[in-house]
């Protein structure tokens, strides 16, 4: 199973960073990865995160060298959070079905338990940065792909254990699947109604079972049966 943060290249030779310095690193970047939901990455100024976290901006400029340098590292910090909330939660199921119910389980659960207080970081930093070229929007865009990349996997072992027919358009399913999963998350941000969330689940599911039940396919019954009741999870 892929993971969405590349392993970070190993430090460069020379003297090790202090402990206390990689801690403070660290508590930075996780508050700048959730101010980030709220603020969005380009509302994220070394001062105004200096404030929040309350140090000094000297102090903090001398973590991050730039803009440019804090948003990087901001990502990769966000990809890290998703990975240990939502994609290895996902992985402990079973692949083909179960594994697509299962991603789209930990991606709403992620939001219900508020994991990043403004909803999706990779959704709201995908809006942010679509019109602003640069290695930012770059690397949100190749972990966005990742994250494609998963429920395109799922669909096709799904079709080679004989759970979706052959015939199944692999990537309009994975589409309809994950644009419910950003309808939920906006419904999620603008009102705190869990419905949304009930409603993306139920819409997935219904999606899959028309997708299991296409030209008579001879396990679409047992299958949609299976979904409905939950065993799918």
């Amino acid at each position: 199973m892929s993971s969405m943060n590349a392993k970070n290249p190993p430090p460069a030779p020379g003297r090790k960073p202090r402990a206390d310095g990689l801690e403070s690193r660290r508590a930075i970047l996780h508050a700048a990865a959730h101010l980030a939901t709220t603020r969005g990455l380009e509302g994220l100024s070394i001062g105004e995160l200096a404030q929040h976290i309350g140090m000094s901006k000297s102090g903090l400029f001398a973590h991050f060298k730039s803009k440019e340098e804090l948003e990087l590292a901001t990502i990769e910090t966000a990809a890290d959070i998703f990975e240990r909330h939502v994609i290895a939660p996902a992985c402990q199921s079973p692949g083909g079905l179960k594994r697509l119910m299962a991603l789209g389980d930990a991606f709403l659960n992620h939001l219900e338990r508020r994991v990043f207080p403004g909803g999706c970081f990779f959704a709201g930093a995908s809006m942010q940065l679509a019109a602003r070229p640069g290695r930012a929007r770059d690397r949100v865009m190749d972990l966005q792909r990742v994250w494609q990349g998963l429920f395109v996997e799922a669909v096709r072992e799904a079709v080679a254990a004989g759970e979706l027919p052959a015939t199944v358009d692999v990537e309009q399913l994975v589409f309809e699947v994950t644009a419910m999963l950003v309808r939920a998350n906006v419904g999620w941000i603008l009102t705190g109604d869990a419905a949304a969330l009930g409603q993306a689940r139920t819409g997935i599911r219904h999606t899959l079972e028309r997708a299991a039940g296409k030209a008579g396919h001879p396990r679409a019954g047992n299958r949609a049966g299976d979904m409905k009741r939950g065993r799918a999870h």
